[in-house]
């Protein structure tokens, strides 16, 4: 048992190593991870490699779809100019709102099916003018969009942090992990606006000066650029709703197939490709090969995770765990603290949270999680988790700096802080709903 303890430290300790200091791939450094944890679980090569294949293959099979059909309506968002249309009318329509929040509900909207630094990169030139024109500082429109974009980007699918976490804890039920998960994340962006309004509170302005006129045919009207996000998310709480309420039992089919995640999202791909009108030079053939191309590495990333995972079931982890030494109402800061440690060392979330959950469900059955909605409470933990901190060792954190042209120190300031009370809210947030839920059972 020590042997595995210590081989299991090596492995955490080259992950943290290889994607930070050697600069890695992290596709590179979890093969080698999974390659060297077999074969000091003495597994037989040839079944070791069996269980590469089947892990990796299940984990593709089951969330590789989800990741594609996000990226896919993201890019096309992105090329059709749909992002700014968002960002556009939210600011014209909600004009008694303090400014920060409009910025952080536009990063909450858009963060959804575009990740976080990419879409803060697109979303860089907007918040620029409008700190221009509005006469706010940069740091703090920076910090809500910044935030805004996080927070999703960490508890949300069709992203892959969340999927792979999903996939390695065996979660069946992905279409209530997408409605908890967006519920906890508006919750953090008001936390995250809110320390972001608290830099500079002062945040009235004449919105007629930041719309552009001239620009305005060139880009889809709010309806058609945010129907690609919210139709997926609408069929699948629509399943979840019916389904736990157990109605309508002649239409559970069809509701069960109408919401299923990768049928959801192959509809929003569907609707965004009518964006494409928009901008001349593409088409939807350039938006499903832009996708393709951006979703190929994520993929590859976390399938590698699911075999992992697959390989670390083979650890006898719980005989490692006293189960009477936990208070089982704060079991779940378990999985936050492993991620945050993750998280803080090496700076990637989707890595934190791909390896956090690897680790996590050989120890679900000790640590009282194995069922659906405490393996939520878990994935969601771990999202958290993976927020805190967002500093130095993070690309997310350089964009937000060098996008705003705002220093490494006012960054760590400001940014950094900003993810580290989302990331405390959101654990009380996790336990809070965690204690409802076991009362709820038990009762």
């Amino acid at each position: 048992m020590l042997f595995i303890l210590i081989t299991i430290i090596i492995l955490i300790v080259w992950i943290i190593i290889g994607t930070t200091y050697f600069k890695l791939n992290p596709f590179f450094v979890l093969f080698v991870a999974s390659i060297s944890l077999g074969l000091s679980l003495e597994i037989h090569f040839t079944e070791l490699l069996k269980l590469m294949f089947f892990g990796f293959s299940s984990t593709i099979q089951k969330i590789g779809l989800l990741i594609i059909f996000g990226t896919v309506i993201g890019k096309t968002l992105e090329l059709t100019n749909a992002t700014s249309s968002i960002a556009n009318n939210i600011i014209m329509r909600f004009r008694k709102m303090p400014l920060q929040f409009k910025i952080g509900f536009i990063g909450y909207i858009i963060s959804i099916p575009v990740f976080c630094d990419a879409a803060f990169i697109i979303l860089s030139k907007t918040i620029k003018s409008i700190s221009i024109k509005s006469k706010i500082p940069l740091k703090s429109i920076g910090v809500a969009l910044s935030t805004g974009l996080f927070a999703p980007h960490v508890l949300v699918p069709p992203t892959p942090g969340p999927l792979a976490a999903a996939s390695n804890l065996k979660l069946e039920n992905f279409s209530l992990l997408i409605v908890i998960g967006s519920v906890l994340a508006f919750f953090l962006v008001i936390i995250g606006s809110t320390f972001s309004y608290l830099i500079y509170n002062k945040s009235g302005f004449d919105t007629n000066l930041f719309y552009d006129q001239k620009n305005k045919k060139k880009f889809p009207s709010l309806s058609e650029s945010i129907v690609p996000i919210i139709v997926p998310v609408i069929l699948i709480s629509i399943g979840t709703f019916f389904g736990n309420l157990n109605i309508l039992k002649n239409l559970d089919y069809l509701f069960g197939f109408l919401s299923k995640p990768s049928f959801a999202l192959f509809v929003g791909v569907i609707l965004s490709f009518r964006l494409t009108k928009f901008n001349s030079e593409i088409g939807f053939k350039y938006c499903i090969k832009s996708g393709l191309i951006s979703a190929f590495p994520i993929v590859l990333i976390t399938g590698m995770g699911g075999t992992l995972g697959l390989i670390m079931q083979n650890i006898p982890l719980e005989d490692f765990i006293n189960v009477g030494s936990f208070d089982f109402s704060l079991v779940l800061l378990v999985p936050f603290f492993i991620s945050s440690v993750f998280k803080t060392v090496q700076g990637s979330s989707t890595v934190a949270i791909i390896t956090t959950s690897t680790i996590i469900y050989p120890l679900l059955g000790s640590l009282g999680l194995d069922n659906e909605i405490d393996k939520i409470w878990t994935i969601l933990s771990i999202g958290v988790g993976s927020m805190t901190v967002s500093h130095t060792n993070d690309s997310y954190f350089w964009i937000v700096s060098e996008m705003t042209g705002i220093s490494a120190k006012k960054a760590l300031k400001y940014h950094t802080t900003g993810t580290l009370i989302q990331g405390i809210a959101g654990i009380v947030f996790i336990l809070i709903g965690y204690k409802l839920t076991s009362l709820a059972n038990f009762i």
